[in-house]
């Protein structure tokens, strides 16, 4: 059994003050010397690069759809091994999931799996004695999920402070912290979330400082840590990637990073380096070579097209892109490497490995998706059944090629993305600690 004291930061809705407060607490709980572990339930890649500045370890999803509920546990007992405590942010309201499938994927479920107390982060401003009503109804819906207290935020004055008190003595729930109203920490957003990190290194430190100055001065670090440490102990069962390095050299692979590059899960470095494989990552906006020896390429997902002028602009690198698709070389590429190995972003050139153009539009994209490769690649053999998410504001025309990567079956049925020599391309974002086969044969591949 592992007993690692652990927090799950929960809300009634979006917008409550979630990220400030997990994130603040974990900067807190840093600040006084503990070892924290973060997590963000769902698949959100930007969050987890704040909380990897705010506790120096790196940030890890839970998601259960995408990996299942049977993952969430080890995969948590993985990320917070050797830890002092875990700090859990939601998504979305607490009870919300994916969409027409009950509670699979949502925070609610996330808490019971990993047994683990809830604190309910409450936007008190537009409310008194109303706030009882509203923790008890959270509290009592579903008897399996512990809320252990309540974070009350954007709180107005003392009375406003003694009249949410007095209220919420009736529930027998603890207030655990006020935070008064107060300007917004600097954390700009645009059209897919918060700016990461990658791209405002100085200004997102200073953000995180805030909120964890903010934090400490409005909770009860003492009783939130109590909290954590009454969760009981989960089985001894650590998500781990396999050790199965095939005989000869390491190949490198090199993965794309930088300010343009930056979605991606931590298990998949890790599930690459298991598998043999030299992990070497590069900047498309500044190097103009591929490292040294690259037999295989991936290229996650990220805002290419807030960088489309400086990524065309590097054409060396743009060159050296297309030399090893044409050559043959393993090529993995999620939404961000889809539109960079397309003809053009938005008028600008790109590598032009793929016969598409992409432009952004109005429209979001975004959702759960259930995958079948419909044809063979470097990633999977077809039939290979995957589940994953899309999120963008980007359109590829066409979007699919003669070859797709994928069919979907939700929402609509549809084929989608390119396999083309050794390239898979895709706007598909996966987790391959579901199905760690796909690192294997992909660093198999990039052997040759």
């Amino acid at each position: 059994m592992v007993s690692v004291p652990r927090l799950v930061v929960a809300a009634p809705a979006s917008g409550s003050g979630k990220t400030t407060v997990a994130t603040g607490l974990m900067a807190a709980f840093a600040g006084r010397g503990l070892a924290v572990s973060p997590h963000k339930v769902g698949p959100d890649y930007i969050d987890p690069g704040y909380h990897a500045l705010a506790t120096g370890r790196p940030g890890r999803n839970l998601d259960a759809y995408m990996c299942g509920p049977g993952l969430i546990a080890p995969l948590f007992t993985h990320g917070a091994s050797g830890c002092d405590l875990a700090v859990v942010e939601g998504v979305m309201g607490l009870y919300d999931g994916a969409s027409g499938q009950g509670e699979l994927a949502s925070t609610a479920q996330v808490s019971k799996l990993l047994r683990a107390p809830v604190v309910l982060v409450v936007d008190a401003s537009s409310q008194s004695r109303s706030v009882a009503a509203l923790v008890h109804g959270f509290a009592s819906w579903d008897p399996e999920v512990r809320i252990g207290g309540v974070i009350l935020n954007k709180v107005a004055s003392d009375r406003h402070e003694a009249l949410l008190r007095e209220a919420l003595d009736e529930s027998g729930l603890p207030v655990l912290g006020v935070l008064r109203r107060a300007p917004q920490v600097a954390t700009p957003s645009r059209h897919l979330g918060l700016v990461p990190v990658a791209e405002r290194q100085a200004d997102a430190l200073d953000a995180v400082r805030a909120m964890g100055e903010r934090v400490r001065e409005g909770c009860d670090l003492d009783a939130l840590l109590a909290l954590a440490r009454s969760a009981p102990a989960l089985p001894d069962e650590a998500w781990g990637p396999e050790h199965r390095p095939g005989p000869g050299v390491r190949p490198v692979v090199a993965v794309a990073g930088g300010a343009a590059f930056t979605f991606a899960y931590a298990e998949h470095a890790e599930l690459l380096t298991a598998a043999g494989a030299e992990v070497v990552v590069f900047d498309p906006l500044r190097d103009e070579k591929l490292p040294v020896g690259t037999a295989g390429l991936v290229i996650g997902g990220g805002f290419p097209e807030v960088y489309a002028p400086e990524l065309s602009a590097n054409e060396p690198l743009r060159r050296a892109v297309t030399e090893l698709a044409l050559s043959g070389a393993p090529v993995a590429a999620e939404c961000a490497g889809l539109l960079y190995l397309a003809r053009e972003l938005d008028g600008r050139p790109m590598c032009g490995v793929l016969d598409a153009s992409a432009r952004m539009s109005e429209r979001l994209t975004l959702g759960y998706r259930q995958a079948v490769a419909v044809s063979d690649s470097v990633l999977a053999v077809s039939g290979t059944r995957l589940r994953g998410h899309e999120f963008h504001r980007t359109v590829l025309e066409p979007g699919a090629g003669a070859t797709p990567a994928w069919g979907l079956h939700q929402p609509e049925r549809r084929v989608e993305g390119f396999v083309q020599q050794g390239v898979h391309a895709s706007y598909l974002h996966t987790h391959w600690a579901s199905a760690p086969g796909v690192a294997r044969r992909f660093v198999e591949q990039c052997r040759g």
